[in-house]
């Protein structure tokens, strides 16, 4: 369980990530309230709260007399291709970018990160917690990972503005593609945190991959934006 993490956001996390990695399949019914009160030794309260959020952001649904299942998978949506570094747009925007460095630190890879960023488990992973602020005010929170084979040691000051200009510039690595998952997710007591809003506010919260010029993957990030403060536009071009 990461630091300030309450614990029904870590069953959250943990029967998302169960229904992620398809150990929950679409349509299939999960395990009784009680049934996951004694595997995660929590009471029901703490269990029925985290199933909320989760059935609230769509993963999963309740049917009256027969239980809870796992919903059928969201669509997927790509967003536009830009080159543009997100603190360059706000500038464009007239406002002030800042980031905020909350930490750097190593962990083991499990078997999220390593199916994220083709690393073997136990791998030393760096682990990069950031807050980005417009006009001061808090839109982003992030936390991404890097192999530590891929550049290690990376510091505060490098992470301070641009990761993957970072990892450019000091490590040799060049960022030539990155696919996004982008959904909706409420705030919980740990976002609220960091992004100073009310709990249960709706974000967007999008995962990265990033690729090098020979597709290995550098990097996996997990990021939500407070929905009252941030949008996302898609622009398409179509050839006839």
């Amino acid at each position: 369980m990461e630091r300030n993490q309450s614990l029904h956001t870590y069953i959250k996390e943990e029967l998302l990530h169960r229904i992620k990695t398809n150990q929950y399949q679409p349509g299939e019914k999960i395990p009784p309230e009680l049934e996951l009160c004694k595997s995660f030794n929590v009471s029901r309260t703490t269990v029925r709260t985290a199933l909320n959020q989760l059935t609230l952001e769509g993963y999963l649904v309740r049917q009256q007399g027969r239980g809870t299942f796992v919903a059928d998978s969201k669509v997927k949506q790509a967003l536009s291709q830009t080159i543009r570094r997100y603190s360059d747009q706000l500038v464009d925007q007239g406002k002030h970018p800042e980031i905020e460095v909350l930490g750097i630190s190593v962990v083991a890879a499990n078997e999220l990160l390593s199916n994220h960023l083709n690393v073997n488990l136990r791998d030393p992973i760096q682990r990069v917690e950031r807050v980005r602020k417009a006009n001061g005010e808090p839109t982003q929170y992030e936390v991404a990972y890097v192999p530590w084979s891929v550049a290690p040691g990376i510091t505060t000051e490098q992470v301070a503005s641009s990761l993957y200009k970072s990892l450019d510039e000091f490590f040799g690595v060049w960022i030539a593609k990155t696919s996004e998952n982008i959904e909706i997710a409420f705030a919980d007591e740990q976002i609220c945190k960091f992004l100073e809003c009310e709990q249960g506010l709706p974000c967007f919260y999008i995962e990265t991959s990033a690729e090098d010029g020979n597709g290995n993957k550098v990097e996996f990030s997990r990021s939500f934006f407070r929905g009252d403060k941030t949008n996302f536009s898609i622009e398409r071009t179509y050839s006839k």
